[in-house]
C-alpha cells in the first residue's frame, strides 16, 4: 500500500523487516550503541521508555491514529510488549503508513520498495537493518543523504508511465510499403460529420451518421464543388472504411472540374485500382471494397459515374427521379419482374453486391450526363437511406425541406428514427443558378452590344458619304447680286454651313430673267465644276444675246421715228 494511504485502508503485515514499522535508529551503529548494544529484535521493553532528544511528530501525523502504538497484537509480533503509555510509545516508533516523521532519518519517499522486496532484501542484511542503510552506516555515511530525491525526474523504465515520444514515433512511421500516402485522418470518420456550403451556382449539405446498429461508420463521401461522392465501405471493421477513404481520396485527385462523364468514370476506375493496390501493400485487409456514386455538376449538365448499391436521385419540379441502378442481386430480381421495389428493400439479399471497387481490376463505371436546370436537387446516399426509407418518403422529405442541409439533417434523421441498421451517408447539392440567365442577359449585352456598334458604324458611314458627297457637290447660287459657283449644298441645315465659295462671276443677278433669279437663290445644283462653268458660260450667252437682240430693236424704232415715209428703207436693213 502507497505511504500516503488513510489509516484503516489497509492491512499491512507487520513483519520485522517491514518498512511500515522500524525502530527509531535501528540503522544507525551510534544509535544501537545508545540503545545498549546490537538490535537482535529483543522485547521493547529493553529500549529505554523515552530517549532524550524523541523527535517531534509530522504536522499531518496523529499519536492517537498511530498503528503501532495502538495494536498490542503488532507489538508482541516484533517481539516486544505494548506500552504503558502510548504517548511514550510515539516517541520511539514512527510508522510510515499515515503518521511518517519527516525528521526520522527512517523516512523514506513515496515510491520505496514494496514490502515483499524489503523482506527479500531483509534476508541478506545482519541485524534486520535495511540493505541501503547498512551500506550507508559501513561507508559512515548518513542514511538521510542516501535516500532518493523525489523530485528527481523517473525514467520510463523505473515508472507505469507511458513514454509517449516512443510512441508518437511508432505511429508516424505506418511500417508499409504503399506507394500513395497514408490515409489521413479526416477522410475517416466513425462517429458523425457534417459539411455545408454554397457556391455562385451551387448550395449543398452533407452528414454521415454510424446509425443505431453499426459499431464504426465505413462510410465516406466527398464535397468538392463541382464534384461530389459517396462511398460505402464493405470488408467489416478497419478495412470498410479504409476502402472508402481510399476510393474518396482517389476520386478528389483524378476527378474532372467538368461535367466530363467519360472522365468521372476513369476517376472511378483508378479508385478501384488504388484499393486493390493497398490491399496488396498491406493497407486495410484482403477482400476490402466500397461502392460509390460519382457526380460533377457544370451549368445546365449533369455528369454521373456509379458503381454498387449507393444511388443518385434528382428532384426535378417537385417529382423525385432515381437516376442509377443498383449494381446488386435485388436489383436483377426487379428486373426480372420476380420481386417489387418494397420487396427488394427488405429482401434478405438486399446486402449482395454485383459490382463493387477493390474486387475486379476489369471493374468499370457506369456514366452518363443529364440535363439539369436551375430549382433542381442532386441527392447521392448510401444503402443505408434508401434500404431503411422508400423513394416515396425521400421524395416528401425532399419537396418539404427548403436548404439543402435541411434535406440532409430530415433524410438522415428519418432513417435513423426507421430503426438505422446500416451507415447513413447522405449528400443534397441544390442548383441555385444554371447559367441561363447570365448566358441570356449576356447574350442581351451582346446584342445591345453589337447594335450600338452597327449603328456607329452607320452613322460613321453616312458621314463620310455625306462629306465626301457635301464636297463634290457643286451649285450656282449668288454672291453680292451676282451669280457665283459653290462647292456643298446650299443651305444651313441644322445651323451648318456646308457649302463653300469656289469662283465669283460678273454676270449680274438683274441680267438674268427673274425666274432664274429666284432658282439660283435657291442654288441651281451641278455636276461638276465643269457644268457650272459651262452654265455660267450659257448665262453670260444668253445676257449678251439679249442685250444684242435689245439694242437691234432700239435702232429699227429709231430709223422708223426718222424716216417715216419709208424713203432709203431698203438700204437701212440692209445695213
Amino acid at each position: 500500500a502507497p505511504a500516503h494511504a488513510a489509516p484503516g485502508s489497509f492491512e499491512p503485515d507487520l513483519h520485522p523487516a517491514s518498512p511500515f514499522v522500524e525502530p527509531q535508529g535501528a540503522a544507525d551503529a551510534d544509535a544501537l550503541a545508545e540503545l545498549g548494544g546490537e538490535h537482535t529484535g529483543a522485547a521493547l521493553d529493553d529500549v529505554p521508555a523515552k530517549p532524550e532528544h524523541a523527535p517531534q511528530a509530522s504536522h499531518f501525523s496523529d499519536p492517537s491514529d498511530d498503528f503501532a502504538a495502538s495494536d498490542p497484537e503488532s507489538l508482541a509480533e516484533l517481539g516486544g510488549s505494548p506500552q504503558s503509555d502510548p504517548a511514550a510509545a510515539v516517541a520511539e516508533w514512527t510508522v510510515a503508513g499515515d503518521s511518517l516523521d519527516l525528521d526520522s532519518p527512517l523516512d523514506e519517499p513515496d515510491d520505496r520498495p514494496g514490502i515483499g522486496e524489503h523482506a527479500a532484501r531483509e534476508e541478506e542484511s545482519p541485524h534486520g537493518v535495511p540493505p541501503f542503510l547498512a551500506d550507508a552506516a559501513s561507508a559512515g555515511a548518513s542514511p538521510i543523504d542516501v535516500l532518493p530525491d523525489p523530485t528527481a525526474p523517473a525514467s520510463p523504465e523505473d515508472t507505469a508511465e507511458i513514454d509517449i515520444t516512443a510512441v508518437e514515433a511508432q505511429l508516424s512511421d505506418p511500417g508499409s510499403t504503399q506507394s500513395f500516402e497514408p490515409i489521413t485522418d479526416d477522410l475517416i470518420d466513425t462517429d458523425e460529420t457534417f459539411d455545408a456550403g454554397t457556391s455562385s451556382m451551387l448550395m449543398w449539405g452533407a452528414r454521415s451518421d454510424v446509425g443505431c446498429v453499426r459499431s464504426h461508420n465505413e462510410d465516406s463521401y466527398l464535397v468538392a464543388s463541382p464534384l461530389f461522392c459517396v462511398c460505402d465501405g464493405m470488408g467489416g471493421h478497419a478495412a470498410g472504411e479504409v476502402a472508402s477513404a481510399i476510393a474518396v481520396e482517389t476520386i478528389a485527385k483524378t476527378g474532372p472540374k467538368t461535367a466530363d462523364a467519360t472522365q468521372l468514370g476513369a476517376a472511378v476506375e483508378a479508385a478501384n485500382a488504388a484499393i486493390i493496390e493497398a490491399a496488396v501493400n498491406g493497407v486495410g485487409r484482403p477482400g476490402m471494397g466500397c461502392t460509390a456514386t460519382a457526380a460533377v455538376i457544370e451549368g445546365t449538365t449533369l455528369a454521373i459515374a456509379h458503381v454498387g448499391d449507393s444511388r443518385a436521385y434528382l428532384l426535378h419540379e417537385g417529382t423525385l427521379i432515381r437516376v442509377t441502378r443498383d449494381h446488386s442481386y435485388v436489383e436483377e430480381l426487379v428486373d426480372a419482374g420476380e420481386i417489387t421495389a418494397d420487396e427488394a428493400r427488405v429482401h434478405p439479399n438486399r446486402s449482395v453486391i454485383t459490382r463493387a471497387l477493390g474486387s475486379d481490376p476489369a471493374m468499370y463505371a457506369d456514366h452518363f450526363t443529364l440535363n439539369v436546370e436551375e430549382g433542381d436537387r442532386l441527392i447521392l446516399c448510401s444503402d443505408g437511406l434508401s434500404s431503411m426509407i422508400p423513394d416515396g418518403e425521400i421524395e416528401r422529405v425532399a419537396q418539404q425541406s427548403s436548404t439543402a442541409q435541411i434535406c440532409t439533417d430530415n433524410l438522415v434523421d428519418a432513417a435513423l428514427a426507421a430503426g438505422g441498421g446500416d451507415n447513413v451517408t447522405v449528400v443534397v447539392v441544390d442548383i441555385t443558378d444554371d447559367g441561363r440567365a447570365r448566358e441570356l442577359a449576356k447574350k442581351h449585352r451582346r446584342i445591345a452590344t453589337l447594335s450600338a456598334v452597327g449603328l456607329l458604324a452607320v452613322i460613321a458611314i453616312a458621314a463620310i458619304v455625306s462629306f465626301v458627297s457635301i464636297t463634290h457637290s457643286v451649285y450656282l447660287g449668288v454672291k453680292d447680286d451676282a451669280v457665283a459657283i459653290y462647292t456643298g449644298v446650299p443651305g444651313t441645315p441644322l445651323g451648318l454651313k456646308l457649302h463653300w465659295l469656289e469662283d465669283e462671276t460678273s454676270i449680274e443677278l438683274a441680267d438674268l430673267p427673274e425666274d432664274t433669279q429666284n432658282r439660283l437663290r435657291e442654288g441651281i445644283p451641278q455636276k461638276s465644276l465643269e457644268d457650272a462653268s459651262k452654265a455660267v458660260e450659257n448665262y453670260r450667252a444668253q445676257i449678251d444675246e439679249s442685250k444684242t437682240k435689245a439694242l437691234l430693236d432700239a435702232r429699227a424704232i429709231s430709223q422708223d421715228v426718222e424716216d417715216p415715209a419709208g424713203e432709203g428703207g431698203a438700204s437701212s436693213a440692209s445695213d
